[in-house]
This record gives structure tokens, sequence and C-alpha cells, in this order.
């Protein structure tokens, strides 16, 4: 039997050729103006999810 993808997680995270995935950082739609500069550069790059997050996600991506 097939397993349903999970949408709102297949939305948010990209899997690489390597099997890690990625993942946007939070915090980049409001209140930026007490944020610097140098705070909002670093919310633009994607980052890796946590070892311990991994498995949880991988369970919601089951063809990714």
């Amino acid at each position: 039997m097939k397993i349903k993808t999970n949408k709102s997680a297949a939305k948010r995270f990209r899997i690489t050729k390597k099997g890690k995935i990625k993942r946007n950082r939070g915090g980049k739609s409001h209140l930026l103006t007490k944020k610097s500069a140098k705070r909002k550069r670093t919310l633009r790059k994607s980052t890796l999810v946590s070892k311990g997050e991994k498995k949880r996600i991988r369970r919601l991506l089951p063809y990714g």
C-alpha cells in the first residue's frame, strides 16, 4: 500500500542528493525593524535539519 506524503512538509523541506534535509530559517516574515542587518542576512540562508528531527521528517516524506 502506498503511503501519503505530508504536503506541508513537502513544501518546507528539500532532500539533498546525499540524503540530508534542507530547510529555510524562521523569523523572516515580520518584526524586521528590530533585527540587525546581519541577523536578517543570516536568516536568508538555508540550513540543514538537526539529526534528531531528521528521522521525524523522513517519515513525513516517504518518497523524498
